[in-house]
């Protein structure tokens, strides 16, 4: 699977009309966890139910029936999801907290399938076509997704992030290997002090993008508490101390990729131990 993003273009009133659509999968989802726990124990709630329930809650609520119903089923999927996990953990008896699935309080995404959009033949927009009223909205981005068939298209999201909205196609593809430019065989050992010591004896130096933009951090940290609470100030100085660490967030992302694409075109053969890092962490 295949995800590419866009920065979604638009006006201010379809901003609006997504952040409606996001605040109706979140309300889907925590009606089906509460749908769950209510449930009596000799009654087997499976994700065929909870999806014939996301059905019952469009004919009570009108601004659930105005979001798309298979935007309304993916809401339902994500409940299930966690419930599903929650079954796996008991189960497999995983030490500690098996994860009991919780409500939601921000969530950042809406989730459509294959109705409630249609993409532009030619330019690079999409329109979505339920009663949220969100509409035509330009894409803003490198790929081009008329490439890819529309049939091949099996989700499209809408993702709220600090510095605005983004689209992003789930595309079913063949996966293509690419050739290897080495034969070599390469063992890797993650550690804290570095980002991984290989085999070979080479120490890839951590990059510590959180420790550089530490300082940054906590000065915008402060300023949030240095406004008052409601007013405009203060969203605005969230909006800048939520946007340094999403900058982090892709310093990660972004040498990670790069880090394991080139180890992977190197070697033929890449070995690695699957530890607990977030057991090591913890343990001083």
């Amino acid at each position: 699977m295949l995800v590419l993003e866009y920065k979604v273009k638009g006006k201010q009133q379809q901003y609006q009309a997504i952040d409606e659509a996001i605040r109706t999968t979140q309300f889907i989802r925590n009606k089906a966890i509460r749908y769950w726990i209510d449930a009596p124990r000799e009654s087997k709630i499976n994700r065929i139910a909870l999806n014939n329930y996301s059905t019952a809650l469009r004919k009570e609520f009108k601004f659930v029936e105005e979001l798309n119903s298979m935007a309304c089923q993916a809401a339902t999927e994500r409940a299930w999801s966690a419930i599903d996990r929650f079954y796996s953990n008991c189960k497999s008896k995983k030490l500690g907290k098996k994860g009991f699935p919780r409500f939601q309080k921000d969530n950042r995404s809406v989730e459509y399938k294959t109705s409630g959009w249609s993409l532009n033949p030619t330019k690079r927009r999409i329109t979505f076509t339920d009663k949220k009223s969100i509409g035509e909205v330009k894409l803003l981005g490198k790929w081009d997704i008329q490439t890819y068939p529309v049939k091949s298209i099996k989700r499209v999201r809408l993702v709220r992030k600090a510095d605005g909205y983004y689209c992003q196609f789930a595309v079913d593809i063949e996966v293509r290997t690419e050739p290897r430019a080495g034969d070599g065989e390469l063992g890797l050992d993650v550690g804290l002090e570095y980002f991984y010591s290989d085999s070979n004896g080479h120490h890839e130096e951590n990059p510590r993008f959180l420790r550089k933009a530490e300082k940054a951090i906590k000065h915008a940290q402060r300023q949030i508490y240095k406004k008052e609470k409601g007013k405009n100030q203060r969203r605005k100085a969230r909006q800048r101390y939520a946007k340094k660490h999403l900058r982090v967030s892709r310093q990660r992302n972004e040498h990670a990729l790069v880090i394991a694409r080139n180890v992977c075109k190197l070697n033929s053969l890449v070995a690695y131990e699957n530890l607990n890092v977030k057991g090591m962490v913890k343990n001083h």
